[in-house]
């Protein structure tokens, strides 16, 4: 029984925590990757009311596709829980995505400025809305063994394990929120968006068509193998090894110029880095790169456009093999990707994705912080 299924099949009540965020975020304390950030500095509450928006969600729609189905799921919902999940789309909203726990966020009413997710929880679901959720999860994603829908669910076990492992309230799939910015339909432009702890998936539609996928946040907590909810997990794994493959696979002068000087501790353009692309261009460039390079490097690339569904990877995949001349990769600390600061990033001229190797939190070893972006389509090209 997959995960997602195996929720449907069993209540699933709101977390108590996040009926008392600061006395949680005193008790947990560093339990949360402490060197990361909100997304955001403004915007509704979670559980704020949209009052005022204007955004609906009856529109014209192609059956079967992601509009039609946040559509389905949108009528699911009771009125409360319809007003706090449709927003009108606006950059500030869909900035509001982290790679912390919902409790270390902190939480407002309505006009409240605290930078937590919007939406709804996924503790607040019911069996039919859940099922209606993951419909809706499964048509925006890959279908790719560790990448994509399958990837989400062993990220939510992986929380789940959290939550079970020392982790307490502040983790597991209940405390991840989805919200839809915008009116889901084939005009106009809107936001599926869908996060919590080491998650962000945040894909833009304009007249029907994914206009962006990212930002894009993966990471996870245990990293290596585990058991969990009737499965064996290691939701990062396929990124982890396409990308230590990549930098096997480099020659010993081209290590040398990947090589970055500095020490990379965290993400270069995690949450709330939006836009802050260097200017200057670090590593090695691969138009000097073998075929077989090449291919290491658009195998490490598509292990994150493959989170989105296949023949959207498949379109924006084609363009960045398109721009591997003038794509670079470089690296800090060890190339086997598994210390603490081992660190690697490739940078094209549209793509760009980091992985970061960070210290445990609630466990004991190190796990990992990646983040897929794009110079010309985060947000769906949308800056302000």
């Amino acid at each position: 029984m997959k995960p997602f299924e195996s929720i449907l099949n069993r209540p699933v009540t709101r977390r108590n925590l996040l009926a008392a965020i600061p006395a949680a975020a005193a008790l947990v304390g560093v339990g949360a990757c402490a060197s990361s950030s909100s997304g955001g500095s403004s915007g509704s509450s979670a559980s704020a009311s949209a009052s005022g928006a204007t955004a609906t969600a009856t529109g014209t729609a192609k059956a079967g596709g992601v509009a039609a189905l946040a559509q389905a799921f949108h009528k699911t919902l009771d009125s409360d829980q319809q007003s706090a999940v449709l927003l009108d789309y606006s950059l500030d909203k869909a900035k509001l995505w982290s790679n912390l726990p919902q409790a270390l966020l902190g939480r407002g009413g309505p006009g409240g400025s605290t930078g937590a997710r919007v939406g709804l929880s996924v503790g607040d679901l019911d069996d039919d809305q859940l099922a209606a959720l993951n419909a809706l999860l499964k048509a925006a994603s890959g279908s790719g063994s560790g990448t994509g829908y399958d990837g989400l669910e062993q990220q939510l076990n992986a929380d789940d394990y959290l939550a079970a492992n020392g982790g307490g309230d502040a983790y597991g799939r209940a405390n991840y929120y989805v919200a839809i910015l915008g009116s889901p339909q084939d005009s106009g432009t809107w936001e599926l968006q869908f996060g919590g702890h080491h998650l962000a998936v945040a894909n833009t539609y304009t007249d029907g068509v994914l206009a962006g996928a990212t930002p894009s946040f993966r990471g996870v907590e245990p990293n290596g193998e585990f058991q969990q909810n009737g499965r064996t997990n290691q939701p990062m794994k396929a990124k982890q090894d396409a990308l230590a493959a990549l930098l096997a696979g480099l020659s010993a002068a081209q290590l040398a110029s990947a090589k970055l000087g500095d020490t990379y501790s965290d993400l270069v353009l995690g949450p709330g880095k939006d836009w802050a692309f260097p200017t200057d261009r670090q590593g090695v460039r691969l138009s000097g790169a073998t075929a077989a390079q090449k291919k290491l490097a658009l195998a490490a690339i598509a292990s994150y456009v493959d989170d989105i569904s296949d023949a959207e990877a498949a379109k924006i995949l084609s363009r960045y093999e398109s721009e591997l001349d003038d794509t670079y990769v470089a690296y800090s600390g060890t190339t086997a990707l598994t210390e603490r600061n081992d660190y690697v990033r490739i940078d094209g001229p549209s793509v760009w994705v980091e992985f970061s190797m960070q210290n445990g939190i609630v466990l004991s070893g190190n796990h990992p912080h990646s983040v897929w972006r794009d110079r010309t389509t985060d947000y769906g090209g949308t800056k302000s």
